[in-house]
């Protein structure tokens, strides 16, 4: 686990998705000496997580209930957040959902639910997010991208078109926030063995949720607008983008 000391380091964090794996983990390496808020439905059920954060050294915890997919309650949640205790320093996006991709092949309504949660809503907190830290002056955001999304396959392509608009979206809005005291860090890691992808079999170069909160960490001390996670995964992209499509469709996941 890395020591990560910030400009906001002593400013709220606001994690949402309190349960997602890789969120705690990286809420636990940077809640040293802050508020940190989870964000997540039923957040009475948040015990464990909040054990964590708590024990990583956190002034203080706090659960709030949040549902990505009611558009309407993201900027009362921001506010609120922000007006009950403090500016908000970081703001980190880890909600989302896989899918299932056999379903979403011939359930359109299965497949607008998994572009919802991970592309449109994703869209709502941060264009909500990033006006609200534009106020302040200061803030950093952090979303969670994935190579999923850099040139979508056939075996995951509900679920990395969705990552191909939120990837474009947040690398836009970076540009757009220049100059303005707020940064934006895009997380772009491979396949990731946790519960989302349980009972898959791990794609090459996978990575672990601590691994991926350490690099994520580490990149947030930096200073960086980008992060591939694990680092090889920059060059094979590159590689990627210029394989021919008879080949690309031939592509295992």
């Amino acid at each position: 686990m890395c020591d990560v000391t910030t400009t906001y380091d002593h400013e709220t964090l606001l994690l949402l998705g309190g349960r997602s794996e890789i969120g705690v983990e990286l809420a636990v390496r940077l809640a040293q000496g802050r508020t940190v808020v989870l964000a997540a439905r039923r957040k009475d059920d948040l015990s464990e997580q909040v054990s964590r954060v708590r024990a990583a050294g956190a002034r203080d915890v706090v659960t709030v209930e949040f549902d990505a997919d009611d558009l309407s309650s993201h900027r009362p949640l921001l506010e609120a957040v922000a007006n009950e205790h403090g500016p908000l320093g970081t703001v980190v996006l880890a909600f989302g959902i896989l899918g299932d991709q056999a379903r979403a092949e011939v359930d359109a309504e299965h497949a607008v639910a998994v572009v919802h949660t991970d592309y449109v809503a994703q869209v709502s907190v941060l264009t909500h997010a990033a006006n609200l830290l534009r106020a302040q002056g200061r803030g950093q955001l952090v979303v969670f991208s994935s190579i999923a999304g850099k040139r979508v396959r056939k075996a995951n392509y509900v679920y990395g078109s969705a990552k191909a608009g939120l990837d474009g979206f947040a690398s836009g809005l970076t540009d757009a926030l220049h100059g303005s005291g707020v940064s934006l860090l895009l997380v772009r890691p491979g396949f990731v063995i946790g519960s989302m992808t349980e009972g898959m079999t791990p794609a090459p170069f996978s990575s672990t949720p601590g691994q991926v909160a350490d690099a994520t960490a580490r990149a947030v001390k930096a200073g960086k607008a980008r992060v591939w996670i694990p680092g090889i995964l920059a060059p094979i992209n590159i590689v990627m983008n210029l394989l021919p499509a008879w080949i690309w469709r031939r592509m295992p996941r």
